[in-house]
């Protein structure tokens, strides 16, 4: 049995159900906490309460979602002269469900020098980033910050397609070629 319920719609009574997932119990009435389709799930057998489980299945359930203050990990989509575009994949270490966008500013790169920073010298497409939320930024993209020692590349390829190895805060080298490449990196560990 499965019906669109909101917010607010009453799914059941304690006496015959226990709340699941999308839903809450208020004076004895399970209320959905979300927006979606009511169902009913029959309680394991070896369950010592048999009563069955009501839930609200999102239409698109949300995930984790980027906040200020986070620390995002973020795969580098193109470097401009001024900014990095990428592409977030993790917030506090779990998987986004949908794609977010952010800009990593050439005055976010790193905490010194900021007039100083190449942007060409810190990120290369395809560069794993730890980096942290400043802010919702714009409509479209969220702005980050590396400017700290823990922030920066996390994970590069080389031109071999070698996984590069930190030699410095601003180098990776390749352990095929020996080939060294400029480079924010993250201290790690």
């Amino acid at each position: 049995m499965t019906d669109i319920v909101t917010p607010g719609d009453v799914l059941g009574n304690v006496a015959e159900f226990k709340a699941g997932k999308g839903a809450y119990v208020n004076d004895d009435t399970i209320y959905a906490s979300l927006t979606g389709s009511r169902r009913i799930v029959s309680s394991l057998p070896e369950s010592p309460d048999q009563r069955a489980i009501v839930e609200v299945t999102g239409h698109k359930a949300h995930g984790l979602i980027p906040e200020p203050g986070s620390v995002v990990l973020a795969r580098v989509t193109k470097v401009m002269a001024r900014m990095a575009s990428v592409d977030i994949l993790c917030v506090a270490g779990k998987a986004v469900r949908e794609k977010f966008a952010g800009i990593i500013r050439q005055q976010d790169v790193r905490a010194t020098e900021i007039d100083k920073v190449d942007m060409h010298q810190s990120y290369r497409p395809s560069d794993i980033v730890r980096a942290m939320v400043l802010s919702l930024g714009d409509s479209r993209a969220y702005y980050l910050s590396t400017a700290k020692n823990e922030l920066g590349v996390v994970s590069a390829e080389s031109a071999a397609g070698e996984t590069m190895v930190p030699i410095s805060w601003t180098e990776m080298q390749c352990p095929l070629s020996g080939q060294t490449e400029p480079r924010k990196v993250a201290k790690v560990g």
